[in-house]
C-alpha cells in the first residue's frame, strides 16, 4: 500500500495527465555532452507538425513521438498570440484542429478577415491572448485518423517546441515556418517596431541557435528557417545566418508577399537569385511530377535546376494513407519513398509519417553504425532461405 505522503503526488501526475498541461521546462541552453550528432549523409526525415499521422498535429505529443521514430528535424509552422507570444499552429483560425466551438465564452469572438485576397471567416489565432489559446485542446485534423487523442493535448508555444528538441537523447533539429508574415504584422504588434520575423529570429537566437549550414555551430544545434514569402527570409538573412528554405506552393498560387508567380519563382534567373539568401527549396510534391487522374505524370526538371543553382529540395508532404497515394505506387508508401528518393534525387521530405521514412531508409540506406549488424542479420536470413529452397 502507498505512503499517505506518496499519494499528493500520483494525484497530481494524474491531473496533470488528463488535463493535457505540459509543465515542460524552459529549453536548456546548455550543451548536452556525447548525444548522437545529425545523421546527413542521407535524405533528411522532417516530422511535418510532428508525427501528425498518428497524434494531432503540432502537439509535445507529436513532436516527441517523431523523436523517437526516427526523425532528422521536427516541423513546425509559427504564428503569433493576440499578445504577441509565438505559437505552434499550422491555420490562422482555430477552428479546423481545435474545440474551440465547445467553448461559449468565445462565442462572440468569430472574425472576418481579409487573407491573401479572400475573406476567410472563423475564430483567428491573432484574437486570442496565449492564456485563452492554452484553455483550447487539439484534435485531429482528417477524420480518417486516430480520433482518441482529440481533447488532449494543448497548443504548444514556439517555446516549448524548442524545448522538446533541446531534450532529445540524440542531436535533433527543428525546421520552423515563419507562417503568414504578412497578416501577423498587420494583426500582431510588438514594442519598438519589431516585427513578427524579428520575435521568430530573436527566440532562436536565444536558445542558442546559430550558425551556417553544416558550420559546427549549427551541427550542434541545427536548425532550417522556412516561409513561403521571400521578402521575409531576404529580411532575417541580415539578422541570422542559419540556413532558410523558400517553400512553394501550387502551380496557381502566387507568392503571399510580392504576388509572383510559381514560373517566376522556379525560373533559373530567380533560382540564381534567391540562392544568395537560401539553401534550398521546399516544393509541394505533386508540382515536380503533375498528376493526371491520380497518376503522376513525367517529372519537371526543377529538382534537377535546383541542384545546378547548388540548392537543395526539399518536398511536401509525404502521407501514408491511400487517399493521399498515387497509383503509380500501387498504394505503398514504401514505394512512393522510393521513387522520390532515388529517382527523383530530393535532399528531405516532409512526411506525416517519421516512422515509415526512418524504416524505408534503414532498410534500404542504413547508418554506418548498423550496418554490421544489418548485413550480418541479412546473411542469417539468406542462408536460411538458400536451405529452404534446396529442400
Amino acid at each position: 500500500m502507498a505512503s499517505l505522503s506518496v499519494v499528493p503526488w500520483i494525484f497530481l501526475l494524474l491531473v496533470v495527465e488528463c488535463s493535457g498541461r505540459s509543465f515542460h521546462s524552459s529549453p536548456d541552453r546548455t550543451e548536452k555532452k556525447d548525444r548522437e550528432p545529425l545523421q546527413t549523409s542521407r535524405p533528411y526525415n522532417i516530422a511535418h507538425r510532428g508525427s501528425s499521422g498518428e497524434l494531432p498535429e503540432e502537439t509535445l505529443a507529436a513532436y516527441k513521438r517523431a523523436i523517437k521514430e526516427g526523425a532528422d528535424f521536427i516541423e513546425t509552422d509559427i504564428l503569433a498570440s493576440k499578445d504577441g507570444v509565438l505559437i505552434c499552429f499550422h491555420d490562422l483560425t482555430l477552428d479546423a484542429t481545435t474545440d474551440i466551438t465547445q467553448h461559449k465564452k468565445f462565442s462572440n469572438r468569430k472574425r472576418t478577415y481579409d487573407v491573401q485576397g479572400s475573406n476567410v471567416t472563423g475564430y483567428f489565432v491573432v484574437d486570442f491572448t496565449l492564456e485563452e489559446l492554452k484553455s483550447l485542446r487539439v484534435k485531429q485534423r482528417y477524420p480518417f485518423r486516430d480520433q482518441q487523442y482529440n481533447g488532449k493535448f494543448q497548443i504548444v508555444t514556439f517555446v516549448e517546441f524548442i524545448s522538446i528538441a533541446l531534450d532529445a537523447p540524440r542531436v535533433v533539429g527543428i525546421y520552423p515556418e515563419i507562417k503568414n508574415p504578412v497578416f501577423i504584422n498587420q494583426h500582431v504588434k510588438w514594442s519598438n517596431g519589431m516585427r513578427f520575423e524579428d520575435k521568430f529570429v530573436e527566440t532562436l537566437k536565444k536558445y542558442g541557435y546559430n550558425g551556417s549550414y553544416m558550420s559546427k555551430d549549427w551541427l550542434m544545434r541545427p536548425a532550417f528557417i522556412q516561409s513561403f514569402a521571400p521578402t521575409s527570409l531576404i529580411h532575417i538573412s541580415k539578422k541570422t545566418d542559419l540556413p532558410k528554405v523558400l517553400l512553394i506552393d501550387d502551380v496557381t498560387m502566387p507568392t503571399q508577399d510580392t504576388n509572383q508567380s510559381y514560373w517566376e519563382i522556379t525560373s533559373d534567373a530567380y533560382l540564381e537569385f534567391i540562392k544568395e539568401y537560401v539553401v534550398g527549396i521546399g516544393p509541394w510534391k505533386d508540382t515536380l511530377a503533375p498528376v493526371v487522374n491520380n497518376y503522376l505524370q513525367t517529372p519537371t526538371d526543377l529538382v534537377a535546376r535546383a541542384h545546378a543553382h547548388g540548392l537543395q529540395v526539399h518536398p511536401y508532404t509525404y502521407r501514408n494513407e491511400n487517399s493521399f497515394l498515387h497509383l503509380n505506387f500501387s498504394q505503398d508508401p514504401y514505394v512512393e519513398y522510393d521513387f522520390w528518393i532515388n529517382k527523383i534525387g530530393v535532399d528531405g521530405l516532409f512526411t506525416d509519417f517519421t516512422g515509415s521514412l526512418h524504416r524505408f531508409q534503414e532498410w534500404t540506406s542504413p547508418l554506418s553504425r548498423d550496418n554490421e549488424d544489418a548485413s550480418a542479420v541479412l546473411h542469417k536470413i539468406e542462408s536460411m532461405l538458400s536451405k529452404y529452397t534446396k529442400n
